[in-house]
This record gives C-alpha cells, structure tokens and sequence, in this order.
C-alpha cells in the first residue's frame, strides 16, 4: 500500500518537522544506544543513518526501493537491503542492537516482524524502540480507532491506534527504560 510515507520527499519533510518539534532528541536517544553490529529495521529515508554513533557497523533495511535510493545519499557507505521486517534475510544470532524508529505501526504482522528481531538478535542484544501507540485516555484511543481506516490508507499501512508496547512484551521481550509522551513511546527491550 502505496501512501505518504512511501513518498520520501514527503516523509522527509514531516520528519524535519517534528524534529524540529523535539522530536529530534527521542531520535538521538534511539540511535545513540546502537551497540555492536547494528540493523537499522524499516530505516525509510536514512534518518536514523547519520546519528549512529561513529565507528558502529550498521546495515539497514527498508521494504521501498524508493526511501532506500534516499537512505544511499543520506549514507553512502551504509549497506542498504530491500526487505520486510516479517522476512529479515539475516542469519540467526547476527545483530547486538536492532533499531526501530515508527516501523511497527506499519508492519503487516507484528508479531512475525517481532519474531524476526528475536532471530537476529544475538544473545544479550538490545532492541531499541521509538513508536507511536494507541492511546492510554480512552475517548483518544476511540478517536485513533474511528480514525484508524482512513489514515491506515492515506499513510501507506501506518496504524495509529496499535498497542505496540503490549505487542513486544508478547513477542517475548522484556521492556526497560521506558519513556512516554503522550502517544509516543520510547523504549529498550531484551528478549526474555
């Protein structure tokens, strides 16, 4: 499904946006804790790319051709593979940190996706997330879900109203140094 977050100049513009917003600091915090052999999931236009600490070897993924010819300019030297976070090409065990910025509101399965993460993840590795959620006040949580449908389509397959920490606590991971604003979630787990 083809929406706004599959135009990169688009994405690109509201991102700077919200960054700019303070936005920005959850961004570095995301990347700043990137540790070891580094998989930057669902990287779209290479945001993430530039504030990986330096010297920290990262490969990132992307499902559109389109946001990693972005991501190339952003990070020339970054390997780049066109892939679903339902069907990561890795091998077992190859990853100490997997980076999430707003990729889970978009994944077709995930609980698939989560699983993948676990794969790849090598014993004691850490998966950094930074997610919008579903709303804990119920009459916005109602709101996203009235919402849901026509965003979902407008966005690409962008889901507002996902419970994505109650999703990765499922999916076998155990989540510490959680920070939350709002619908915004920021946060690191280790599988359990």
């Amino acid at each position: 499904m083809r929406g706004v977050e599959q135009i990169p100049w688009i994405y690109d513009a509201l991102c700077h946006l919200c960054e700019r917003g303070g936005f920005g600091r959850w961004r570095r915090w995301l990347t700043a804790g990137a540790r070891g052999r580094t998989l930057d999931l669902g990287c779209g236009t290479g945001r993430n790319l530039p504030l990986v600490p330096a010297g920290t070897p990262v490969v990132a993924v992307d499902p559109s051709p389109d946001a990693l010819a972005r991501a190339r300019r952003r990070a020339p030297a970054v390997p780049l593979v066109l892939a679903r976070a339902e069907a990561l090409p890795f091998r077992d065990a190859t990853f100490d940190t997997v980076l999430s910025g707003l990729v889970f509101c978009s994944v077709g399965d995930p609980m698939r996706g989560l699983a993948e993460v676990r794969r790849v993840l090598r014993p004691g590795g850490e998966l950094r997330m930074l997610e919008h959620v579903r709303s804990t006040t119920p009459w916005r949580a109602r709101l996203q879900d009235l919402i849901q449908p026509g965003w979902t389509w407008v966005a690409g397959g962008c889901h507002p109203n996902r419970a994505t920490e109650a999703t990765v606590a499922r999916a076998g991971f155990v989540i510490d140094d959680h920070r939350a604003q709002g619908t915004m979630r920021r946060f690191r787990a280790r599988p359990a």
